[in-house]
């Protein structure tokens, strides 16, 4: 199964693949709290993710199985400032007024404790990578890395590759696909982030 590079009209299919790998995630109980509907919720914040890459045009991976189906997925943030679209900006604000004021200070916080870990230079970020349940175990998650490296090797302005995780198990993994840990942190009572990064060249 090859990685496929994918657009903005795949974005429903990546929002499935990630609402499914990030199900439990640390992040995602966090942002969104206590309050009913958690599945309806999670596809309402992965949806805006996912969208605000497709609206800037940032890089989205997958990998296909044999039926078509999108079975792992990853986002990326290309490094440099790019302008918010007027689009992404009408969404967030749906979003918020969707989830509500207390979930939009919960992600604020997340988001400025996460990056304050990571290198200051410009770089590619890994937002997002996740495979479904039934597809883990089998190397997916490294082959969309090594695509990601491969978007950071060609780009002139990029230092290198970061990630955020807030699963243990998952340090020793990323230390294994040779990122360095920069540093780690608690965002709040009972989440931690680890912040990885991994220089172009070691890529």
């Amino acid at each position: 199964m090859e990685v496929v590079n994918l657009y903005k009209e795949n974005a429903d299919e990546v929002t499935d693949v990630l609402s499914e790998a990030f199900y439990d995630y640390p992040v995602m109980r966090y942002v969104l709290g206590e309050k009913e509907g958690y599945d309806n919720r999670l596809r309402k914040l992965v949806t805006f993710f996912v969208s605000a890459r497709a609206l800037r045009k940032e890089p989205m991976f997958g990998i296909y199985n044999s039926d078509n189906k999108l079975i792992a997925a990853a986002v990326v943030t290309l490094p440099g400032d790019i302008p918010v679209p007027e689009e992404l900006k009408r969404r967030r604000e749906i979003l918020w007024n969707e989830l509500g004021t207390n979930e939009e200070i919960r992600y604020k916080n997340y988001g400025d404790t996460a990056f304050s870990l990571l290198p200051k230079e410009p770089h590619h970020h890994l937002n997002m990578i996740g495979v479904r349940n039934a597809n883990q175990g089998k190397g997916l998650a490294r082959q969309l890395i090594n695509k990601v490296e491969e978007l950071v090797a060609q780009h002139p302005l990029s230092f290198g590759l970061s990630l955020n995780t807030e699963v243990k198990s998952n340090v020793e993994f990323y230390l294994h696909l040779g990122f360095d840990l920069v540093g780690q942190t608690k965002v709040d009572e009972g989440i931690d982030t680890w912040g990885f990064f991994k220089s172009k060249e070691k890529i």
